[in-house]
């Protein structure tokens, strides 16, 4: 049998957060933290169930993973995320001093890790965080593609049968 690339392997793992997550009606983006080969935190936006505008899958995951760990400090450990992070959550990396996030799918218009805003990487804080992009893309890209086609699609439908 061969064995699955750690990376894929972690990546599918954050494409099912994000299924979950288009499941429940939220924009589908999902996290998971590893260290030392362990899974310490995941999750998947919640910012509709919640009410919160901070429930975002990174957020939701680092403190999960803060709290499997007992410190703040996320030192060596990373993050796979099925897009980029907003500005929000590449603060949020950065203070939690995570080592290195890989993503799916690149978020040109809002991203704030390095395609809009290169918040990951700027001088003058105090931690940067590794970037890897790329990983398992067109997957995450069908997802959240899937979620708004079916989104628009229903808009349509309810249009439709109020004319």
């Amino acid at each position: 049998m061969e064995t699955l690339d750690p990376h894929i392997m972690y990546m599918r793992m954050a494409l099912r957060q994000a299924e979950r997550a288009a499941e429940a009606g939220e924009v589908p983006c999902g996290a998971i933290i590893v260290k030392d080969e362990q899974v310490i935190g995941k999750a998947h936006n919640q910012t509709e169930m919640l009410n919160d505008p901070t429930a975002h899958a990174e957020i939701l995951a680092i403190t999960q993973a803060t709290q499997a760990v007992g410190n703040w400090r996320l030192t060596g450990a990373v993050m796979y995320v099925t897009k980029e992070p907003c500005p929000m959550c590449a603060g949020a990396l950065v203070l939690a001093r995570i080592e290195k996030v890989v993503w799916g799918m690149t978020d040109p218009i809002r991203g704030g890790a390095v395609s809009k805003f290169q918040i990951l990487n700027t001088a003058d804080l105090n931690h940067s965080v590794e970037v890897e992009t790329g990983l398992m893309e067109n997957d995450c890209k069908a997802v959240m593609q899937g979620f708004f086609q079916a989104l628009r699609r229903k808009a349509k439908e309810r249009k439709s049968s109020s004319e």
